[in-house]
């Protein structure tokens, strides 16, 4: 989804964060291993349930283990607290058997009393679902995760069959559904902890002071300074390799650039494209990168002339030179998009062609579909920088160039963001640029949600307005299967249709960097562009 990154520091709050995190190795035992994240904000609390932001979502993850899991680096889901769980053959009923002996953090608050258990999970699942709930409001109403997947509506009920066992029904069969808590917004908070707050007239310390199973747990937080967290030794999955994890909260790139190169930081998010050669450069620092999740495109509305003819959509494309678009605006970070997934998503049809840049072809395209001459049309470009579109003025400007040669004169609009979205999702658009960024890992976050024929109804996300019957078959169908094997068939044939019926202009997968310190080992990338530290080490 369209999210946000937050944090802005002041010189003081950077002052105090070198203060703190020089007190922290000076306070450090010598044997310990203490990695260093130069991360780009502060959370907004410790309830990732409310949270949209993967600044929040970094500082929480860390702490909070979930149902289900994404394998490191992947988007395989993979056992979390349930150890193992089953489907019905008709896909409504999801029994989990949680592990046994599962051990919480502890506080200055609270000590728990038993390990997790079926009831946590519950807590943590009606917190958001059902508004009677004692906790439902406490920080905030708003589940915005829960609620955009309609999580709400989907569950029929949640059941205790036994204290390491619950079943979830659905009102239908939804194959997203498992992955879906996989991701950070379902981390699993202890009810015993938050019975305790709530007896004492504090609730909202549950969010702001966390008690988690995860692998670190939270000794200090220093607002726009520092966060520091300590390994958990009972981890239900192991000690992490690390002993000391701190957050050094840095929001200028060319701060968090200049402590990556003295040592300061170990690792660091959101590099400036400017810096790039100089960090490949550098003999102490790797720069990891692979293709984000994520697509940056240019949606014909396919219910406006000239855009309802296939014919007309398809000369756009060819008129349009990506590459150059690349090469001036991604610079090192983009990758052309031939499909409205990327690459790092499974179901990806790589035996796809992409349009070639033909203008000669596209003048003959658009001269049988009635326009010799070409036609005037309005071209919006995004007022902000999101990673699948860094610069969409100056995209909308090449492709304006572009599309004079062949006659098409293009006005370039734009409006403030938020006017932007609800104008194109009204469909007051003939050509408009956004993106995407998928959220849990699932082909059904792009093709159903961006392109299906509910979500190009006016406020929805299908922004080219396109509901074609064959495609539309056949991303429903897949959404209501479980084999990833079959859905894999249906999502391809489904990127066919959409390649042939052309209702956006792909643009490019923005290529996700990370510039590590070499002392670092198995840092691994996440396709959500989340930063997790279980299972990294650091060499002495």
């Amino acid at each position: 989804m369209n999210r946000s990154t937050l944090g802005v520091a002041s010189g003081r709050a950077g002052l105090l964060g070198a203060v703190a995190l020089a007190a922290l190795t000076a306070l450090a035992p010598a044997s310990a291993k203490t990695l260093v994240y130069c991360s780009e904000g502060s959370p907004e609390n410790f309830y990732p349930g409310i949270n949209t932001t993967g600044t929040s979502f970094d500082a929480n993850s860390q702490i909070y283990s979930r149902l289900v899991d994404f394998e490191r680096g992947g988007t395989a889901v993979v056992p979390g607290l349930a150890e193992r769980w089953t489907v019905s053959p008709d896909g409504r009923e999801y029994t989990f058997f949680l592990r046994k002996g599962v051990k919480w953090h502890s506080n200055k608050n609270f000590k728990p009393t038993r390990d997790m258990n079926a009831d946590d999970i519950i807590f943590a699942i009606e917190r958001q679902w059902k508004e009677n709930h004692p906790y439902f409001k406490v920080t905030s109403p708003n589940h915005s995760y829960f609620q955009d997947m309609r999580m709400d509506k989907l569950i029929k009920s949640v059941d205790k069959i036994n204290d390491l066992t619950i079943k979830i029904t659905l009102n239908k069969s939804d194959a997203p559904f498992l992955s879906g808590w996989a991701m950070e917004y379902a981390g699993i908070q202890s009810k015993e902890y938050a019975d305790a707050m709530l007896k004492a007239g504090t609730p909202e310390v549950i969010d702001q002071e966390p008690i988690g199973t995860g692998p670190f747990y939270l000794v200090q937080y220093q607002k726009d300074a520092i966060i520091r967290y300590k390994a958990f030794q009972e981890h239900w999955a192991g000690k992490p390799k690390i002993d000391d994890l701190v957050f050094s909260i840095t929001p200028d790139a060319a701060v968090r650039w200049a402590k990556l190169q003295k040592g300061e930081c170990h690792v660091m998010p959101y590099p400036a494209p400017a810096d790039l050669d100089a960090m490949r450069k550098h003999p102490r620092v790797t720069v990891l990168e692979q293709p984000g999740l994520n697509v940056g495109y240019l949606a014909y509305n396919t219910t406006k002339k000239p855009f309802d003819d296939v014919r007309v959509r398809k000369a756009i494309n060819m008129a349009i030179n990506k590459q150059a678009i690349i090469d001036a605006v991604y610079l090192s970070s983009g990758v052309a998009a031939k499909n409205p997934i990327p690459p790092t998503q499974w179901s990806y049809n790589n035996a796809i062609k992409d349009d070639p840049f033909d203008p000669a072809a596209a003048q003959k395209l658009l001269a049988a579909a009635g326009y010799p001459n070409g036609f005037s049309t309005d071209l919006w470009a995004m007022p902000v920088q999101r990673p699948y579109n860094p610069n969409a003025k100056r995209i909308a400007e090449l492709m304006q160039a572009d599309l004079a040669k062949i006659g098409v004169k293009a006005e370039i609009k734009s409006f403030e963001w938020g006017e932007y979205r609800k104008r194109m999702q009204a469909g007051e658009h003939q050509m408009g640029m956004l993106g995407w960024t998928g959220d849990n890992g699932d082909p059904d976050n792009f093709l159903h949600t961006l392109l299906g024929c509910d979500a190009a109804k006016t406020d929805g996300s299908n922004v080219a307005k396109f509901c074609h019957q064959p495609f539309e078959d056949l991303v429903l169908k897949a959404k209501s299967i479980s084999s990833t094997a079959e859905r894999t068939k249906l999502y391809e044939q489904a990127q066919v249709i959409f390649k042939e019926q052309a209702p956006w202009f792909t643009i490019a997968h923005a290529v996700q960097l990370k510039p590590v310190r070499k002392e670092v080992i198995d840092f691994k990338l996440s396709p959500f562009g989340r930063h997790s530290f279980f299972g990294v080490d650091i060499r002495e």
